[in-house]
């Protein structure tokens, strides 16, 4: 049995409205059976999103403070609580329709996106693993990567298709950026961390996004294409 397609690109930078309003417009051609599944590995500008979960009392910013040191704010329709994305993040959106010919498992999905970040981390030295009672992947009591996930229900076909995905920290200092003006996540107890301050060494977020993918393919049998930033902003 031949793997399905997987489309992969890397974004060097992309605004967080602009690939919101992407996944939606892929979500709506899947769901309508045209195309290949896709996965966008980028990073974003500074920017603040609400989940599902909607507890504003976790941003701690006023409109004039988010103004001032220019983050965006977004209520978006994953779920989860509040979380930032900013340079030196690698956010992942696997866009893939799920429960067509096989069993669905949506629980199981979140779980295998995190099984796929902490067997990137293993193979860096690092052991990381989950905490009880919440998403993401944890190094100790630091979230390394936050995971939020909305389930698409289809119109014209069986199943869902997955929208957002991971936020994997990547650069040193990124916990004292934008994640300073919020509860992460509505987690008070815990910290946030990064995978250039666990290890000590430096990396380029494309460098670990074309990393990931092997470990992606690993857990999601796809035959990956990678196509260029241009081929995937000319798309829509």
């Amino acid at each position: 049995m031949m793997s399905k397609p997987l489309d992969v690109a890397y974004i060097p930078m992309l605004d967080y409205e602009e690939a919101w309003n992407r996944q939606k417009a892929i979500v709506q051609r899947l769901d309508e059976g045209e195309g290949a599944e896709q996965m966008l590995l980028l990073q974003h500008p500074p920017t603040y999103t609400i989940g599902s979960q909607n507890h504003p009392e976790h941003l701690l910013l006023s409109p004039e403070e988010l103004r001032e040191q220019g983050i965006s704010l977004f209520q978006i329709d994953r779920g989860g609580d509040i979380t930032y994305h900013g340079p030196g993040q690698l956010v992942g959106y696997p866009l893939l329709v799920l429960g067509r010919d096989e069993d669905l498992d949506l629980h199981g999905y979140l779980r295998k996106l995190e099984q796929v970040l902490m067997d990137y981390l293993a193979d860096q030295g690092i052991e990381a693993g989950r905490k009880e009672g919440y998403t993401g992947v944890w190094i100790g009591d630091m979230k390394i990567a936050a995971i939020g996930i909305k389930f698409n229900r289809c119109k014209h076909r069986r199943g869902f298709v997955t929208s957002h995905g991971f936020a994997f920290n990547i650069s040193s200092g990124i916990q004292h950026a934008g994640f300073q003006g919020i509860v992460p996540c509505g987690i008070e107890q815990y910290g946030v961390t990064s995978l250039e301050d666990i290890t000590g060494k430096s990396y380029a977020v494309e460098q670990v996004a074309q990393e990931i993918v092997p470990y992606f393919n690993r857990i999601f049998p796809y035959e990956i294409n990678w196509v260029t930033e241009k081929e995937a902003l000319q798309r829509l």
